[in-house]
């Protein structure tokens, strides 16, 4: 079966995971990539609703079926550590029916600096936090801001509102990521958010063009 490459996407409550969603999608959209989503949440399914409406009804970048919520009933990192058999799942009949897609973002519930994504789910995590909470946060450190292959830290915007030391932030990521990338992001403006979809194209995607352009290649 094509394997379809998957992004898991982890946070805390508020820290801008479905925004950062919203703001990617349409560059990789415009770039040619074919896209779905899950939506990890506890009880609810919100988040996937709202991006519902806003990527697919309203701007029509990817088919409303291809953005898919999840109210897992259970500890938000449970589907997408420990049991991610309802994820798995929702894949592998993605991966039969839609084997156009370029990408599959799985985004999970709010949870703390424990989460991180099993690896047999996601190929490549991504592990958001954001300014608002204090500029301690990369010092505190976590699985997910430790392990995570890219970590963003989101809100900067609000750091003289809030007192946090951006400066300080990108030191302590430095120093308890080590080699490992990071990035500043301001989604309200789009600040960044080119960076992110670069480590994407390049990492994930391995600089591959869209799987629809080397179609047309093939039949020319």
């Amino acid at each position: 079966m094509n394997h379809i490459p998957r992004i898991g996407i982890g946070g805390p409550v508020g820290s801008g995971k479905s925004m950062l969603i919203e703001r990617l999608v349409p560059m990789l959209a415009k770039i040619g990539y074919s896209i779905s989503i899950i939506s990890n949440d506890v009880i609810s399914k919100e988040d996937a609703d709202r991006m519902r409406t806003n990527l697919a009804t309203k701007r029509g970048l990817l088919p409303e079926n291809m953005v898919i919520g999840l109210a897992t009933g259970g500890c938000p990192h449970t589907a997408v550590r420990e049991d991610p058999s309802m994820n798995l799942s929702i894949i592998e009949e993605m991966e039969e029916n839609h084997p156009e897609l370029d990408l599959i973002i799985i985004e999970s519930g709010g949870d703390n600096i424990t989460t991180t994504f099993s690896p047999i789910l996601a190929d490549y995590f991504m592990y958001i936090i954001d300014v608002a909470g204090g500029d301690k946060y990369p010092r505190k450190g976590g699985l997910g801001i430790e392990s995570c292959d890219l970590l963003v830290i989101n809100k900067i915007d609000l750091a003289e509102l809030v007192g946090a030391n951006l400066e300080s932030m990108k030191k302590d990521a430095e120093k308890i990521r080590k080699e490992k990338p990071f990035e500043f992001i301001n989604c309200k403006t789009d600040q960044g958010v080119k960076d992110i979809v670069e480590h994407i194209i390049h990492d994930v995607l391995f600089d591959l063009p869209p799987k629809s352009i080397r179609s047309e290649k093939v039949q020319i």
